[in-house]
């Protein structure tokens, strides 16, 4: 096994690592999304949400949620895999798989400083906005210009 394979938890042990993390003074950043065929949009929005604070903990939606929100064929990869790649990265402190189609229940459990969205959101129109609200965690859109999809990738290899 890899180290970067020991930053896949639970949701109960990323909690764990939260409060451990914060009793230590870190500043603790969320971040999401299903990350198939990983890219670079998905790396510099990781590496922009992971400046906003010293703990990167990075939601994956399941093989399941990615399959209802991006429809028949996906993901292209399984889970595991891409929880492989995403805890691969610089700056991420902790990866977990989610069934769910938004994080709101993991905002709840971690209770994160920041909740970091990619920019091809708004303050506004981020799905968990009212829930962040609730909870006093902070709404950050970071990341680069949204040019680069997976959805884009694909439809690339299918001409080729």
């Amino acid at each position: 096994m890899s180290s970067f394979t020991t930053k896949i938890l639970s949701a109960e042990a990323a909690s764990g690592a939260v409060m451990r993390w914060r009793a230590a003074g870190d500043t603790i950043v969320f971040a999401n999304g299903c990350f198939d065929l990983l890219h670079v949009g998905h790396v510099r929005y990781l590496r922009a949400a992971a400046e906003l604070g010293s703990r990167l903990v990075v939601g994956i939606n399941s093989d399941a949620s990615t399959r209802r929100l991006k429809g028949p064929g996906r993901p292209v990869l399984p889970e595991r895999a891409r929880a492989e790649l995403v805890a691969a990265v610089r700056g991420v402190s902790a990866v977990v798989l989610f069934e769910e189609i938004t994080v709101e229940p993991l905002l709840r459990l971690l209770r994160p400083d920041f909740h970091a969205k990619g920019t091809d959101y708004t303050p506004d129109s981020v799905p968990e906005a009212a829930v962040a609200r609730e909870l006093g965690v902070a709404v950050r859109i970071v990341g680069d210009e949204k040019r680069h999809a997976t959805r884009d990738l694909l439809a690339h290899l299918a001409r080729s």
